[in-house]
């Protein structure tokens, strides 16, 4: 009696699996499709353009106190100086190295800044990128009757005719031919 039960579970549960109308999905191929992939690619490297500008121009506010803490230097070797005037140039060398550190450390802590900015703006835009896909994805399975869209990287085996990768593209507006696809250099 077990076994009859058992075996008709297992027959009901496959009849059920049957029924399931599966596909698959590259996600990596609808995030680079997506309308908001190359601006948002625009945005991140604009952004970090500006940020390196700021970069650079405290770089060469750093060589222009390297260069002053030179010159202070070439004149404290100088020996026609006075030792007063060695002591000043020495003063004057102390501020200065100063000054250089301080603009060294803030620098760090642009850097550091700006790379936990840059890496923030990336989440926030891929976050709302991906939502989009999501919900592109399920009108695409609602209105196609698929109970359960997988992404095709979790899938270690699948036939292909359970990639609607295609289809999805094409409900985003996008050409499935044109679409660009992993392996694709997207420098051209």
């Amino acid at each position: 009696m077990k076994k009859l039960v058992f075996a008709a579970l297992v027959a009901s549960s496959l009849v059920a699996m049957a029924e399931l109308k599966l596909g698959v999905v590259d996600t990596m191929t609808l995030v680079r499709n997506h309308s908001a992939f190359e601006p948002n690619k625009k945005l991140l490297q604009d952004t970090d353009k500006d940020y390196q500008k700021r970069l650079d121009a405290m770089q060469d506010e750093l060589a222009e106190i390297e260069k002053e803490l030179k010159e202070v230097a070439e004149k404290y070797n100088n020996p026609m100086i006075s030792q007063s005037e060695k002591t000043k140039l020495q003063e004057s060398g102390k501020s200065i190295q100063a000054k250089g550190l301080a603009l060294q450390q803030k620098m760090l802590a642009e850097r550091r800044r700006t790379q936990q900015d840059l890496t923030e703006l990336e989440a926030r835009l891929m976050k709302a990128q991906v939502e989009d896909i999501r919900e592109r994805v399920a009108a695409y399975a609602k209105k196609n009757g698929y109970d359960m869209i997988f992404d095709s990287a979790t899938a270690i085996y699948r036939k292909d005719a359970y990639d609607v990768t295609d289809g999805v593209l094409k409900e985003m507006g996008v050409d499935p031919k044109k679409a660009k696809r992993d392996g694709d250099d997207e420098s051209k």
